[in-house]
């Protein structure tokens, strides 16, 4: 991103480095980081402290548990995958899956920039992405 150009998350000016990195829902951290405990429990011998679990790995996992919306792994593949046929950035498809919102005037105030670029603009704008939030709670319905 130039000097220049200032970075707006609610136009989804939010740098070049930012627009192509993979971003992950909490849901999704959950279960990496659940998998690498199970692996580190699995290896873990008293003797051997390098095998032990940091406390920094242990907040990190409890936090990513509490806030995620959705536990089985199924209904985690389900969710990107539903958000991305909206034609979403990472950011938003990540702000959405994590925050769950109800209706579209809440999406939208949580992620401004579903109503930037023409892409979710007037009634049937909000009509998608009412859609597209009435197809994750079916999602959450039958986890």
């Amino acid at each position: 991103m130039s000097g220049e150009e200032e970075e707006n998350a609610a136009e989804l000016k939010i740098g070049e480095e930012f627009l192509k990195a993979k971003c992950l829902m909490n849901c999704e951290v959950a279960i990496i980081l659940e998998h690498k405990y199970e692996q580190i429990q699995q290896h873990s011998s008293e003797s051997d402290p390098s095998s032990q679990v940091s406390q920094v790995f242990e907040k990190s996992l409890q936090y990513v548990k509490r806030f995620s919306r959705y536990k089985n792994p199924d209904a985690v593949r389900q969710v990107r995958e539903t958000l991305s046929r909206y034609g979403l950035a990472e950011f938003e498809l990540c702000t959405l899956g994590n925050l769950c919102p109800d209706t579209s005037g809440e999406a939208t105030a949580l992620v401004p920039s579903l109503k930037s670029g023409g892409r979710f603009v007037g009634d049937a704008g909000d009509e998608k992405i009412e859609k597209m939030l009435n197809d994750l709670s079916l999602i959450k319905k039958f986890e």
